[in-house]
């Protein structure tokens, strides 16, 4: 008797909407598309006007990456001040991430969100956000060296420290490692259901876990996607985010052969 061989799982990419020349276009990095083809087989979600229903995307999906973006969250969906003139935001993503993170996490599908979408995660779970960290007093200026070559823009800049018996622990994460810091934005106010899994050294929340989530729930401030496969502690984590996908894909397609 012939056996059909498993499906590999499909991973939801989020993208941005962003102005190239006169087109209006959804965007995403290259390197956010490669590592989630480590996990499965890549598959862009656009930020569209009105987005799909996120119960029949979800359907679809067997994990869904979430990206980091040049663009902030609009402070209005956590009741935040209004941001400085000049800063830049997408409505369109916006209306596709948040939704989308709420029903991802209740349906039990395998998120690992990252940079923004680390922020979006800790705000659709009614968490806030500092807008400008730099600003703020204790705490360590994360943005990146905007005039530097891409590789010092991503090559590690301080540390962090994993908290004890939380899911990182569980996975064999080192006790401590360096990461990559390039953002403005950081949590402020910790969702509730959120854990704290990581720190940077002035108390800033740098990873997130979900105890009680159904689902793998994951979420770093760094950039792990870029060359992933050359750093332990990035493949390490999309190592877990493809076992995750694998097990939802394996549950699924034994589902609909029980129908």
């Amino acid at each position: 008797m012939q056996t059909t061989a498993a499906l590999p799982p499909l991973i939801g990419v989020s993208a941005c909407r962003q102005q190239l020349g006169k087109n209006s276009s959804h965007t995403v990095g290259d390197k956010y598309v490669e590592a989630a083809g480590f996990a499965g087989i890549p598959l862009i979600l656009p930020a569209r006007a009105e987005p799909s229903d996120p119960s029949r995307v979800l359907e679809r999906l067997d994990g869904i990456l979430f990206t980091g973006s040049p663009s902030n969250v609009e402070p209005h969906h956590y009741n935040g001040a209004p941001s400085v003139e000049g800063t830049r935001h997408d409505v369109f993503r916006d209306r596709l991430t948040l939704p989308l993170l709420q029903a991802a996490i209740a349906d039990g599908v395998p998120v690992l969100c990252i940079c923004r979408g680390f922020q979006e995660l800790n705000v659709a779970l009614g968490g806030t956000l500092h807008q400008r960290v730099q600003e703020l007093p204790g705490y360590l200026d994360h943005r990146e060296p905007q005039d530097a070559p891409l590789e010092e823009q991503y090559s590690p800049r301080h540390l962090v420290t994993v908290q004890p018996g939380g899911l990182f622990e569980r996975l064999g994460m080192d006790e401590s490692f360096m990461v990559n810091s390039l953002h403005s934005q950081g949590i402020d106010r910790l969702a509730e259901g959120l854990r704290a899994e990581a720190l940077a050294p002035d108390g800033l929340i740098e990873a997130v876990s979900m105890d009680d989530a159904p689902g793998f729930v994951v979420g770093v401030q760094w950039h792990p996607e870029y060359r992933f496969a050359d750093n332990p502690v990035s493949l390490h984590l999309f190592q877990a985010f493809r076992e995750a996908c694998l097990a939802r894909a394996a549950s699924q397609q034994q589902r609909e052969k029980s129908l």
